[in-house]
């Protein structure tokens, strides 16, 4: 078999990172574990990344931003702020679930990993805050939702809706009662939103 003469990039890095979790789970993201599924020496490798710890935050750093693009284009496309703020959770707990379902090993390797990658997973949090108030302060700009600080209420939709996006939480998605509870859940956070003129 030739060698590959492929430039060894940061991106082919992660994604033999990402295949060697999928076959031997979490504890072989290391850089040598990946240097040898590259078929490189480690020292090339850390060219790129300069510790497993790098490496960790990188590839759960990849994992993340796959899930965001569909998130951010429901919270710039125009319409009222109700029916984008629901479809914002609907997006963001649809590809939640469609990670754990399709490759469900590679789906709890990420959870473990994300336990000590806290920097990615406080930027991916903040992003999504911003993104929720984003939409909460539009409704209230347009006059469907009350004036209220939208940062302290996007906080508290993400956490009165963790159950049902939340990776802790994955276990719970496979419940088919829990389509309704989302529902029940989701109306009594609109009812709290919505201004007066609105719910009157």
């Amino acid at each position: 078999m030739p060698p590959d003469n492929t430039p060894l990039t940061r991106d082919r890095i992660l994604a033999a990172a990402a295949d060697v979790i999928r076959r031997f789970g979490p504890a072989k993201a290391t850089v040598v574990d990946v240097a040898r599924a590259l078929g490189v020496s480690h020292a090339a490798v850390y060219r790129h990344v300069a510790t497993k710890a790098e490496l960790r935050d990188l590839v759960v750093g990849r994992w993340v931003e796959t899930i965001m693009p569909p998130l951010r284009t429901i919270v710039a496309e125009p319409g009222p702020a109700a029916k984008r703020l629901r479809q914002l959770f609907d997006a963001m707990i649809a590809v939640k679930r469609r990670r754990a379902t399709d490759d469900p090993e590679l789906f709890a390797a990420y959870r473990t990993l994300a336990v000590d990658a806290q920097s990615v997973v406080v930027a991916h949090v903040d992003e999504l805050v911003e993104l929720t108030a984003s939409v909460i302060r539009s409704g209230v700009e347009e006059g469907t939702f009350r004036t209220a600080d939208p940062v302290s209420a996007a906080r508290a939709v993400l956490v009165a809706t963790s159950r049902f996006h939340h990776p802790a939480h994955a276990a719970d998605w496979a419940d088919p009662a829990l389509d309704a509870a989302y529902a029940d859940v989701w109306q009594l956070l609109m009812d709290g939103l919505r201004s007066s003129s609105e719910s009157g």
